[in-house]
């Protein structure tokens, strides 16, 4: 069955025909008539974006939070006019991307995608993987501005066809509506509202469909899952974890109960300690704790692992209880069982399954080798 335009509304979110107005009443263009819907693309963890297909390859990719609409259209498919606002339409290929989004670089490292990406809004000092560090030192992909001051001549000038930001771009929204204006579309990827690291992962499909690369996309995937999978048939192995940093307020930041880091340690096989906190409303996946809250909840845990993405790096327990010296009378600092993340953690957001697999392994050997993601305090 054809969809006429009105159809085609139809199948969108109530956001989108709102949007439309009285356009859904027009008659349809003719190239609008041609799209077929044919099925809707299976998903099963991410929750913040659907992706709908339709006969000839083009897919509406939807983010579920903002309601935002992307029509991916293949390279010689027809193009698609009468479209309601908050619809944009992206045709392939997609080039010349400006990527602000950290989290989204590993996604496209495993899609063999680096050059697709020309501008950045990390400078190659602040990159944690050594494939994007490298093509920028080698002026693969040129600095082009952070996230609330991007260099507009320099993007306009290299043909960028896409801006894909986080979220933080909501709290200077001028910077997303100057992009637009100039033409180019801006994707706000909500990857970080999942609270699965199976669901985060899965973010590497919309990418593989954005790019064309939909079969990779899923085979990098379902090797995520198969390699987690044996994790989750196991018994708990009834020890008890925290995750934080200390600020340098003297504030513990530590992770809510529903965030995907406290999934992950579930996954482990630890209970988190901090399971009970729960979303305030603000979307946040951390809060700050009270030192003496933090010290009540996490003094009889059984592994620490201090977050060195905000603080830095500790390697030593000398180091650590110079941040906070109530962690002197922690029972992991007493035994020994203290850990770090290295710095690349949330950059490396292809590679959940191997810190889960990691932090299995802290929690049944005595003493674990080899690890990329957690170093020994000692």
């Amino acid at each position: 069955m054809k969809l006429t335009r009105q159809q085609f509304l139809k199948a969108l979110p109530a956001s989108a025909l709102l949007l439309a107005g009285c356009a859904a009443k027009q008659t349809a263009p003719a190239n609008t008539e041609a799209l077929v819907f044919d099925h809707a693309y299976p998903l099963d963890y991410a929750r913040q974006f659907t992706a709908d297909c339709y006969e000839g390859g083009s897919t509406l990719l939807t983010l579920t939070g903002s309601g935002e609409q992307f029509l991916v259209l293949p390279e010689d498919a027809a193009e698609v006019d009468g479209l309601p606002a908050g619809v944009t339409a992206l045709r392939q290929p997609v080039q010349n991307i400006y990527l602000v989004s950290t989290s989204v670089m590993d996604l496209f490292l495993h899609l063999d995608a680096l050059d697709c990406i020309t501008l950045s809004g990390t400078q190659a000092a602040g990159w944690h993987l050594d494939e994007a560090r490298a093509a920028m030192e080698a002026g693969r992909i040129a600095y082009a501005g952070k996230y609330s001051a991007p260099d507009y001549e320099q993007i306009l000038a290299s043909n960028c066809s896409l801006a894909i930001e986080n979220t933080m771009i909501l709290h200077t929204p001028e910077v997303k509506e100057q992009l637009e204006r100039f033409g180019i579309p801006v994707v706000v990827e909500r990857s970080s509202y999942e609270s699965s690291p199976l669901a985060r992962m899965e973010w590497i499909k919309f990418w593989g469909i954005l790019l064309g690369r939909e079969t990779l996309a899923e085979q990098v995937f379902q090797k995520q899952v198969e390699r987690i999978q044996p994790l989750l048939e196991q018994a708990p192995t009834g020890k008890t974890c925290a995750f934080f940093s200390i600020t340098a307020n003297n504030l513990a930041n530590v992770r809510k109960g529903g965030d995907y880091v406290a999934q992950m340690i579930g996954m482990a096989g630890a209970d988190y300690v901090f399971s009970d906190l729960t979303d305030s409303g603000n979307n946040l996946s951390t809060m700050n704790l009270p030192l003496e809250d933090f010290y009540a909840g996490a003094k009889d845990a059984d592994v620490l692992i201090y977050n060195s993405t905000i603080e830095g790096m500790v390697a030593t327990i000398d180091e650590l209880v110079a941040k906070c010296a109530l962690l002197a009378d922690f029972r992991a600092v007493q035994n020994g069982n203290v850990w770090c993340t290295t710095q690349s953690f949330f950059q490396q957001s292809m590679e959940l399954a191997d810190f889960v697999i990691e932090l299995h392994r802290v929690l049944t050997e005595d003493a674990p080798d080899g690890l990329h993601f957690l170093t020994p305090v000692t």
